[in-house]
């Protein structure tokens, strides 16, 4: 929770500035304690109560010092608040609660003078310093050029777009990486497939295989392979002229369907480095190998070469090469993250899809035997979709050609629904996308019920122009927010001020989803304040005071849209 505190104490109308809440009572429990002399190095926790009859936060200081000091609980809690002195016009009270919790109060003048940080920062507001001069790197999206992109890739896109965007607001210099696998079986698989589907342009008859691709893409690389080079190559057997035109078009038929979502990359690593022999002829996966070798975690048996996870207390060794030769996705995957720690990144973030889940445990328990610190790398794995249309569910096959396309979902409800109703619930739980919801024009839809909130205080604000002349450039500094005191305006401006530590546990939980929650819960506050408050038609300084609040509003929404990625409309 973010909230500020009076520096000067003799100055009636002080100059607040903005603190970590956990800031603010951290320096006074402190103080307190010496004088009660109690020494201790117990953690000092400040948490938010979830019901506000327990106070607006709250600290279990005494509970956790009562049995070194020898004391009941909730006497020590009373001898602890005796000699609490906080800054003037800040705590309302201090009350002992349950086996010994101490509870605090703040004062309305506390949290809506507080507001001022919020509208003195702008665009800033919420941003972070922890990240500064460090770098990081999230690798996300990362599909297979085997087809178009689908809901389920495009779910996993959007959460990593915000987990950089999240990172980068706590002053990271983020890196936003693509893993090409342009190797491998699959891409094998895609040019036979191609190739095959050319031959039949050609006039011979063919019996396409279950396994390969088939959808209607393939037939149109085909086509633009034959209008290039005719029947030149019905004879050829080589797949390689195949795969490289697929693996063309289908990746830059990917980057524009994210492209459509403002999802972007800074760089893209392309797996077959990991295949090139480098000037000693060694390549990154044979070295992998050995080094795993030299630490007594390489065994070949039944043809393959295995990863001795039973080592570690596993069931089963891991393959890294198999019989056939090509090598199992650990082995590149552990090459791929040895690069990400020699290019120096601080913080490396990987967004994996649920068919990671069983994969990247080893991989990480390679990297530590190599001696790397994986307490760096940070994974989010993000669950399976579903798309619902008129109540029924929809079962997709990528490879049979009839999967769930991403564009055509934008083509359907836009890009701004799509965003955001891939991360309205946690990463960790299935989603099942509601197209008819995410069409809707009401407030049963979230992505409407938001933008309609910023919205509507566009539309106010443009109306206090027009009625009263509100402009707030002209009185930055005199916002009245200290007559605000009712329970809606409260409840509203203490929200406000909760932004900047939402942010920083979405960033530390890599979970876009509570910043959604947030934002709603503000809308929801800002109807219910608009509803109780009359605004354009009350007192003048209490109507100013109301248009800054409202303003303070827009700006925490504002600036939240910019981290989910979706716009915020001036109109609707």
């Amino acid at each position: 929770m973010i909230f500020v505190l009076s520096s000067i104490r003799s100055n009636p109308r002080p100059y607040y500035k903005r603190t970590n809440m956990h800031e603010f009572f951290l320096p006074v429990i402190q103080s307190a304690l010496r004088r009660a002399g109690i020494e201790t190095d117990k953690q000092i926790i400040i948490e938010q109560p979830a019901d506000k009859k327990f106070g607006d936060f709250s600290s279990n200081i005494a509970l956790l010092t009562a049995k070194e000091c020898k004391r009941n609980p909730r006497e020590l809690a009373r001898e602890i608040i005796e000699h609490l002195v906080f800054p003037p016009d800040t705590i309302a009270k201090i009350e002992v609660a349950g086996p010994g919790f101490i509870n605090f109060y703040l004062t309305s003048l506390f949290i809506m003078r507080s507001l001022q940080q919020v509208l003195r920062d702008g665009d800033a507001y919420g941003k972070g310093t922890v990240g500064t001069g460090k770098t990081a790197i999230v690798e996300y999206v990362s599909a297979n050029p085997t087809g178009p992109l689908t809901i389920g890739r495009g779910r996993g896109g959007v959460l990593g777009d915000c987990i950089a965007n999240l990172i980068e607001s706590q002053g990271y210099k983020v890196t936003r990486e693509y893993y090409f696998n342009d190797a491998g079986r699959q891409m094998q698989i895609l040019g036979e497939s191609v190739r095959l589907r050319y031959q039949e342009l050609c006039g011979k008859t063919i019996e396409f295989p279950d396994t390969h691709y088939q959808g209607e893409y393939i037939r149109e690389i085909a086509g633009n392979i034959y209008h290039q080079h005719g029947a030149a190559l019905a004879e050829s057997q080589e797949v390689l002229t195949f795969k490289n035109s697929a693996e063309a078009i289908i990746f830059s038929s990917i980057k524009k369907t994210l492209e459509r979502l403002s999802i972007r990359h800074d760089s893209f690593f392309n797996e077959h480095t990991l295949y090139t022999p480098d000037e000693a002829g060694i390549t990154a996966n044979q070295r992998v190998i050995e080094a795993l070798r030299e630490k007594g975690f390489i065994a070949e048996y039944d043809g393959a070469t295995w990863f001795l996870t039973t080592k570690l207390g596993q069931e089963k060794d891991k393959v890294l090469v198999k019989s056939s030769g090509e090598p199992s996705y650990r082995l590149p995957d552990i090459g791929y993250h040895i690069s990400k720690f020699d290019r120096n990144f601080a913080l490396i973030v990987n967004v994996f899809g649920a068919d990671h889940i069983d994969e990247y445990p080893d991989v990480i328990e390679a990297l530590k035997i190599l001696g790397y610190d994986t307490a760096r790398i940070k994974i989010a794995i993000n669950q399976f979709v579903t798309t619902t249309v008129d109540g029924q569910t929809l079962k997709m096959s990528t490879r049979k050609g009839n999967a769930d396309l991403l564009d055509d979902l934008i083509d359907d409800v836009g890009a701004d629904a799509t965003r955001l109703f891939f991360i309205m619930r946690s990463k960790d739980s299935h989603l099942n996308f509601d197209v008819d919801l995410a069409k809707k024009q009401s407030k049963e839809n979230p992505v409407f019920y938001l933008q309609y909130a910023h919205a509507r205080i566009c539309s106010l604000l443009r109306m206090a122009l027009q009625e009263t002349g509100f402009d707030p450039s002209s009185s930055p500094d005199h916002h009245h927010l200290e007559l605000l005191t009712s329970p809606a305006e409260l409840q509203l401006g203490f929200a406000l001020l909760d932004f900047p530590d939402m942010i920083k546990t979405s960033v530390r939980l890599l979970e876009p989803q509570k910043m959604v929650e947030y934002m709603h819960s503000v809308a929801e506050l800002f109807h219910r304040f608009y509803q109780e408050c009359p605004i354009i038609k009350a007192e003048p300084d209490t109507g100013k005071a109301r248009l800054f609040l409202s303003l303070a509003t827009r700006q925490v929404l504002r600036n939240g849209f910019r981290i989910l990625g979706v716009s915020a409309p001036e109109s609707m």
